[in-house]
């Protein structure tokens, strides 16, 4: 016949709570945390975190990706040739503007410059560094 054995641990361990710092009485040896609250909270406190660590990668990756795709273009948009040059997109407009820059207008709203033409850009101002 089987006895029906209570396997309650009496064992009584001070802690510190992994979350909030406090010291408590546990009752196994593997207890992290001194409340179901403090648990929870952790967890949720991983779970953001794991979030925001995906998130950067996400975007590390995104980052590489948009410049791997401005490298290999031949033609790029106003933006993408902001984001090259690392000035601001009005910079663009207004190198464009000034005829500095060359640019083709597909449309009202759609602006391609020639990577060449950035290139050329700044073999001109080599030059005129050179001169002076």
């Amino acid at each position: 016949m089987l006895k029906n054995i209570d396997m309650s641990s009496n064992i009584e361990t001070i802690r510190i709570c992994q979350y909030c710092g406090k010291e408590f009485i546990a009752k196994t040896t593997v207890t992290r945390y001194c409340s179901h609250t403090c648990n929870k909270k952790a967890y949720k406190a991983a779970l953001k975190t794991k979030k925001i660590e995906k998130s950067n990668i996400d975007t590390q990756l995104f980052k590489e990706s948009s410049i791997d795709t401005i490298n290999n273009s031949a033609f790029l948009t106003v933006k993408e040739s902001a984001c090259l040059l690392k000035c601001s997109k009005q910079m663009i407009y207004d190198l464009v503007n000034s005829g500095r820059l060359k640019s083709i207008k597909l449309s009202v709203r759609s602006t391609r410059i020639s990577r060449i033409e950035i290139d050329n850009l700044f073999k001109i101002n080599i030059r005129r560094d050179k001169e002076n």
